[in-house]
């Protein structure tokens, strides 16, 4: 685990931008994996969806844990987990989760400030910087920071806070930061010269593509949950269908292209 760990690290210092899709179940993570993925990251809200519950600090931890120990089992390539603010504002509890997704064979997190105070947040960074310690797992601590995603500042204001707690979350122990929301390419480039940890950003509509991105000095892009609405908005026009028209043949000829998964998990 150890070794998957500091692949995943390097996989931030380049040459390349890290790519990385989002996973929600054993089966998706599998798919990118075979798909050429270098690593998979867990999307909260797609895994939450997928259990029955909305995204934002719900899911509860047994079943985030489950879920990711059955991704880690069918993967090769190191998976990291999007842990949303750690589930609780404790910060003894927030540790024993860390603990808990570094034993089901995470080896990074995301980890969002959302509308929390940064100095809380800081303290969590550095409640999992010390649980990781004693793991014995050099874990990557991707600290997201909701200002421009959330709306908590605009222009100016939103880059001087945005940079302050990049600058916060280092000074914490984090080892890159995310920053979703913005696709002005300029902003994107004096984010990613003015914060001192490789930078994540979102993947969305109006977004550069990964090539541009690099040129630009972001270090890795995230799917977040377009993967999971791919699947699924396919799926549900195909049900419909289905539904409709009771058209047993059409709905088989949808999924021919499916993968072999029982193949691939035998």
């Amino acid at each position: 685990m150890g070794q998957q760990a500091e692949t995943f690290r390097r996989l931030h210092e380049g040459p390349q931008i890290l790519v990385l899709p989002n996973a929600w179940d054993a089966a998706s993570a599998a798919m990118m994996e075979d798909a050429g993925a270098k690593a998979v990251a867990t999307s909260s809200a797609a895994l939450a969806w997928a259990h029955g519950y909305a995204d934002g600090d719900i899911l509860p931890i047994p079943t985030l844990l489950s879920a990711i120990g059955e991704m880690t089992r069918v993967l090769k390539v190191p998976l990291t987990a999007d842990i949303e603010g750690g589930y609780s504002d404790d910060l003894a509890t927030v540790a024993e989760t860390i603990k808990g997704v570094i034993g089901a064979g995470a080896v990074g997190i995301n980890f969002e400030d959302g509308g929390r105070s940064p100095d809380l947040h800081a303290r969590k960074i550095e409640a999992a910087r010390e649980a990781a310690a004693q793991s014995g797992v050099p874990l990557f601590v991707n600290a997201r920071i909701d200002v421009y995603l959330r709306g908590l500042a605009k222009d100016e204001a939103a880059l001087a806070e945005t940079l302050r707690r990049a600058e916060l979350y280092r000074s914490a122990g984090a080892d890159g930061v995310f920053v979703p929301g913005p696709t002005d390419e300029p902003l994107l480039a004096t984010l990613a010269r003015d914060i001192a940890l490789p930078l994540n950003v979102m993947g969305r509509g109006g977004m550069a593509p990964a090539a541009k991105l690099q040129a630009l000095g972001v270090r890795r892009l995230s799917s977040a949950t377009a993967p999971f609405r791919v699947a699924y908005g396919a799926l549900a026009q195909a049900v419909e269908a289905y539904l409709a028209d009771g058209d047993a043949s059409a709905l088989a000829e949808a999924g021919k292209d499916a993968p072999d998964l029982n193949k691939r998990f035998g």
